[in-house]
C-alpha cells in the first residue's frame, strides 16, 4: 500500500475508496453527540487552535474521528495514529483523508513494523499537543527529544499509562503537562461504566452468539470499567464473579452483588472470561490449567497483554478458527479453550466500540482538556494532572441540557449554608 494515497495529504490507510461508507457512519455518530457538537461550534468561532500540530493517537473509530474533526475545524493542523492495530475502523480513516484533509496513519491489522513506522511519523510532526491511548505515542516522543522540544501538553486515557506518566514526573523525565482525561467524573460515568459495559458485551455476542442468561460470567478487576460489565452482564442474566487486588474494590463487589473470589477459584468456576485490569497477564498458565473444556476468554483492559497468549499456545497442540474473531487453542489433556478477538478490546476488535453519545462525554472532556493545555500548558508545571472541575461541570451540564433535563440552583441562603456562613444579608 503506497504511502500516500492523495497529491497532497501524507497519509497511509487501507483504501481510500472506504470513505463514503465512512462519512454516512461518522454522520450516523455525531448527530448522537449534541455535547461535541457544541464544542466544534466554539471552536469553529474562536479558533482556538489555529497554528498549533496536534498528534492524535486513539481507538481509530467514527466517534474519534469526529474529534479529529472538531480540531482541525478549530484550526489545528492533525495528524491522526491507531493506539492499537486492530481497533482502526478503514473507513473513517479513509474519510478523515478524503473529506477533511487530515493526514491519517492507521490501517486495520496492521504488522507492528507499520504500526510503529506510523507512531514514527506521528512524533516526526513534532507536535505541540499530543491525544494518547496507552502511552504508544508518549514513548516515542520523550525518546525523541528533538521531536518533543516544542510539546507544551498532552493526554492520556489509559489509566495504566496515565500511572506509568506520574512515575516519571515524579522523576522529572515527564516533558510537558499531561491531563488524565480517563480520570474525569463525566467520562467515568458515561465512558467506562456504561460505554464500556454495553460495548464489551456487545464484542463477545458478536463473536460467539452465546446466552450469557445463567452462565458463570467472571470480570477481572472492578475498577470503572469492571463495574460497567458486571452490571451489563448481570442484566442479561449471567452469574457474576469478580476478581481482584484491591481489597476495597473486592469489598464494593461483593456488596453490589457478584461473588468475589481469586482467579485461582474462579478458573475452576467460570464459563466466560472477562479481563478488565489494566495489566499483564491476568491470566496465565496456573488458570488455564484449571478452566473447564470450552471456557471463553476475552479483554476489555489494555492491548492483548491481559492474557497470557504465548504461554496458552505453548500449552496447546493444535490451534483453529472455528469462526471469526473466535480462535480455538487445542490443549494436550483434550480441553479447548477459544480467546476472542486475539485477546484485544473486545468491544473494538470485533464490535464498534463505545456507543457514540457516552463517547460523547469523553471526547468532550479531550476537546476541551485540549483547549485548557493551549490556553495554559506553557505555564503548567510538568505534572499529570486531572481534568479541571470545571469542564467536567460543563459537559455534564451540556449533556442534560441536550437532553432536555432541568435541575434546581441553590438559593443564595442554601449557598451559604453551604459555605458555613451564618446567614445570607
Amino acid at each position: 500500500m503506497p504511502p500516500n494515497l492523495t497529491a497532497s495529504i501524507p497519509c497511509e490507510i487501507k483504501d481510500l475508496a472506504l470513505a463514503d461508507m465512512g462519512k454516512r457512519r461518522m454522520e450516523w455518530a455525531f448527530q448522537t453527540m449534541p455535547v461535541l457538537q457544541s464544542v466544534r461550534k466554539h471552536f469553529i468561532t474562536t479558533q482556538q487552535f489555529k497554528n498549533i500540530r496536534i498528534a492524535v493517537c486513539l481507538h481509530v473509530t467514527s466517534e474519534t474521528a469526529n474529534l479529529a474533526v472538531t480540531l482541525r475545524d478549530g484550526g489545528a493542523q492533525v495528524v491522526v495514529c491507531a493506539a492499537d492495530p486492530l481497533t482502526v475502523q478503514d473507513d473513517a480513516a479513509a474519510c478523515l483523508v478524503k473529506d477533511y484533509g487530515i493526514s491519517v496513519y492507521a490501517i486495520r491489522g496492521a504488522v507492528r513494523a507499520a504500526f510503529c513506522s506510523h507512531l514514527t511519523v506521528s512524533v516526526e510532526g513534532r507536535p505541540h499537543v499530543v491525544l494518547d491511548e496507552g502511552g504508544e505515542l508518549s514513548a516515542r516522543l520523550h525518546a525523541r527529544p528533538d521531536a518533543a522540544e516544542e510539546a507544551f501538553g498532552g493526554t492520556e486515557g489509559a489509566s495504566i499509562s496515565v500511572q506509568k506518566l506520574r512515575a516519571m514526573a515524579k522523576e522529572g523525565a515527564l516533558r510537558y503537562p499531561v491531563i488524565a482525561v480517563n480520570e474525569s467524573v463525566t467520562s467515568d460515568l458515561f465512558d467506562n461504566r456504561y460505554g464500556t459495559g454495553q460495548s464489551t458485551l456487545d464484542g463477545i455476542l458478536r463473536s460467539t452468539n452465546l446466552l450469557l442468561a445463567g452462565m458463570n460470567v467472571v470480570v477481572a478487576g472492578y475498577g470503572r470499567c469492571g463495574r460497567g460489565i458486571a452490571l451489563r452482564a448481570q442484566g442479561l442474566g449471567a452469574k457474576v464473579i469478580v476478581t481482584e487486588v484491591n481489597p476495597i474494590r473486592a469489598l464494593e463487589a461483593l456488596m453490589d452483588g457478584p461473588r468475589v473470589m481469586s482467579m485461582g477459584e474462579a478458573a475452576r468456576a467460570g464459563d466466560v472470561f472477562i479481563t478488565a485490569t489494566g495489566t499483564k497477564n491476568a491470566i496465565a498458565r496456573e488458570h488455564f490449567e484449571k478452566f473447564k473444556n470450552g471456557a471463553i476468554l476475552c479483554n476489555a483492559g489494555r492491548g492483548n497483554v491481559e492474557i497470557d497468549l504465548e504461554t496458552l499456545g505453548q500449552m496447546s497442540s493444535a490451534r483453529r478458527q472455528p469462526k471469526e474473531h473466535v480462535e480455538e487453542y487445542a490443549l494436550r489433556d483434550g480441553r479447548r479453550i477459544y480467546v476472542l478477538g486475539e485477546g484485544r478490546p473486545i468491544n473494538l476488535a470485533v464490535g464498534e466500540g463505545h456507543p457514540a453519545p457516552a463517547m460523547d462525554i469523553a471526547l468532550a472532556n479531550q476537546a476541551l482538556s485540549v483547549e485548557h493545555l493551549v490556553k495554559h500548558g506553557r505555564a503548567l508545571d510538568r505534572l499529570v494532572y486531572s481534568v479541571p472541575p470545571e469542564i467536567d461541570r460543563q459537559v455534564a451540564k451540556m449533556k442534560l441540557e441536550a437532553m432536555s433535563v432541568n435541575i434546581d440552583r441553590m438559593t443564595l441562603e442554601q449557598e451559604y449554608y453551604a459555605a458555613g456562613r451564618s446567614e445570607a444579608t
